[in-house]
């Protein structure tokens, strides 16, 4: 078989993969009776942050009075396992879900059909890449936020900015970072457990304080910041859930 043909081959075992994976979300979206009617999807993505920024929404939320449910794990979870969770959810009253989404799941279609209200990106790191190259990564990347999200999240800063800067909300894009951002991280202080930093959002400042260690977590504060504000949620329950948050 020449390559040509194996190509093909690849792309129809691929194309049949999709299609599999498109009935078995509609039939567990059928049999868990479409929970997401009632809540928001909050999806966080990203190759390095997912996790921690999933954990500061959550907070965030639960400090604002809102009822909320978080699945955040930096690998992959089987399609069966969300829509269970999302159901879970549903049934504790959640008004919201946070929901980390790594590639691969937006690759093999976990995330299919879901309504999103929020889709957040905290960075493009290519040396956090496993089983996929830059293209394919970001060609899986622009899945998520084809899904119509009303409100986008995206980090100014990231070096390859220019390359997703064209994923927009159907409602807003909000950005963050050090310069030219709606959330700004005007300046920060690193501590051996913990990390503060000044930020500006709407032009009002405020100082955010987390347990989590190092520069990078700047990033993260400020990413969260931007999804609760993107939400409505005020200055004081940013500031309040993200100093809530332990890591383990």
């Amino acid at each position: 078989m020449g390559k040509s043909e194996e190509s093909k081959a690849k792309n129809k075992k691929g194309g049949l993969k999709s299609s599999r994976q498109k009935l078995k979300a509609k039939v567990l979206k059928s049999y868990y009776g479409n929970p997401m009617r009632d809540m928001k999807l909050v999806a966080i993505t990203g190759t390095t942050g997912k996790v921690v920024v999933a954990h500061y929404v959550h907070e965030i939320l639960k400090s604002a009075g809102e009822q909320v449910a978080v699945l955040a794990s930096d690998q992959p979870f089987k399609m069966g396992m969300l829509h269970k969770f999302l159901s879970d959810a549903w049934k504790a009253g959640a008004d919201y879900v946070v929901v980390t989404v790594p590639a691969e799941g937006l690759r093999d279609n976990t995330f299919y059909g879901l309504p999103v209200h929020v889709a957040a990106m905290t960075n493009f790191v290519t040396a956090g890449l496993h089983d996929m190259d830059p293209e394919e990564y970001l060609e899986n990347e622009k899945t998520l936020f084809d899904m119509k999200p009303e409100i986008v999240v995206l980090n100014h800063d990231d070096t390859n900015y220019d390359t997703f800067s064209e994923f927009k909300g159907v409602k807003k894009t909000i950005t963050f970072g050090l310069s030219s951002s709606d959330v700004k991280v005007l300046n920060s202080k690193l501590y051996a457990k913990g990390t503060e930093a000044t930020v500006s959002v709407k032009s009002e400042i405020t100082t955010l304080a987390t347990f989590v260690p190092g520069e990078i977590a700047v990033s993260y504060m400020a990413c969260a910041a931007a999804i609760a504000d993107g939400l409505g949620i005020s200055l004081e329950h940013i500031v309040n859930g993200i100093a809530e948050y332990q890591p383990e």
